[in-house]
């Protein structure tokens, strides 16, 4: 089937619409077109390649083919649903409109309570601040005697801290040079079996390496033996071969010369007896017409000499057919 074939037969119609755009409703279409592009071309030669870029097109155009007619179908729904939406929108600005009519004077009376309210507050806010600032003014000659009691202990603290600290940071670099001393020790000594280990790594690897170097000395060398004596063998096969070539040829040549001679030696012993045999054919003729004229009453010697001028054609408008 070809591909023109395969995506003709995608054809959506506008009544088949409300049947096909819903859940799983294309899903017949989209097993169509994956099974007319279930292949796996070559992608080593340029053939298998422009397929898959064919096929992967082909599944564009199909979905062109079905995606088009959905969304006509889709701009029809929408378009039959738009008054439905103009419509429902004016009923609820209009209801909107009037909730808020009916609930005006509400609004405006909790307004004005609110006012109401807060001026109250800020009445009874004042005569507490009143009774406050008297609380505060001994609150805060308190807090300064305590604030100075606070800031001495803090500043004794601080003395007993910076001392605590000095004794800790140089008990802690201490420590810290006790412990680099032992890491300086350790790391030497890391250090130096690290090297006796890469010393004798390097003194085997160097000995596997020469023996690697014979072996493969010793594989290149019976290699090239076995390299030379196919060489030998070939160069005996192939001279062989000429010479037998040649051999075969001197004797095709002998034989040909033999069978031509053979040939002309019978077609030469061929020639002599068809003429032996002419001549006697020839004799016993002439023989036979001497006996016939002799028959006929002439003499022999006549007889001899008028058959010898008759095959010679000395004799106008009489000859003897052999």
């Amino acid at each position: 089937m070809s591909e023109t074939t395969k995506l003709s037969v995608i054809e959506i119609k506008p009544e088949q619409a409300p049947a096909l755009f819903i859940p799983n409703g294309l899903d017949s279409y989209l097993e169509h077109i994956k099974a007319s592009v279930s292949e796996a071309p070559d992608l080593s030669t340029d053939k298998g390649r422009k397929r898959v870029a064919s096929l992967s097109a082909s599944v564009s155009r199909s979905k062109t083919l079905i995606e088009k007619p959905g969304r006509e179908y889709l701009k029809r729904l929408k378009e039959a649903v738009k008054p439905a939406e103009q419509e429902i929108k004016r009923f609820v600005d209009a209801c909107d409109a009037l909730r808020d009519e009916v609930r005006r004077p509400l609004t405006e009376w909790e307004a004005e309570q609110e006012v109401i309210r807060l001026a109250k507050l800020a009445e009874a806010d004042y005569e507490i601040a009143l009774l406050m600032n008297e609380k505060f003014d001994r609150d805060a000659a308190d807090a300064k005697v305590e604030a100075e009691r606070i800031q001495k202990e803090h500043e004794e603290r601080i003395t007993k801290e910076a001392a605590e600290r000095a004794r800790l940071e140089a008990e802690a670099t201490a420590q810290r040079e006790r412990e680099a001393a032992l890491q300086r020790e350790a790391d030497l000594k890391a250090q130096a079996a690290l090297a006796e280990a890469n010393r004798i790594a390097a003194e085997k690897k160097a000995e596997q390496d020469r023996i690697d170097a014979a072996a493969k000395a010793e594989s290149d060398r019976l290699a090239a033996a076995q390299q030379a004596e196919r060489e030998k063998q070939e160069a005996i096969a192939a001279e062989q071969l000429k010479a037998k070539q040649e051999a075969d040829l001197i004797q095709r040549e002998a034989k040909q010369k033999e069978d031509a001679r053979l040939a002309e030696e019978k077609r030469i012993a061929g020639e002599a007896a068809a003429r032996a045999a002419n001549v006697e054919h020839k004799r016993a003729i002439n023989q036979q017409a001497v006996a016939d004229l002799v028959a006929a009453g002439i003499t022999e010697e006549c007889a001899v000499q008028c058959v010898k001028a008759i095959a010679k054609g000395q004799v106008s408008a009489i000859a003897i057919t052999y």
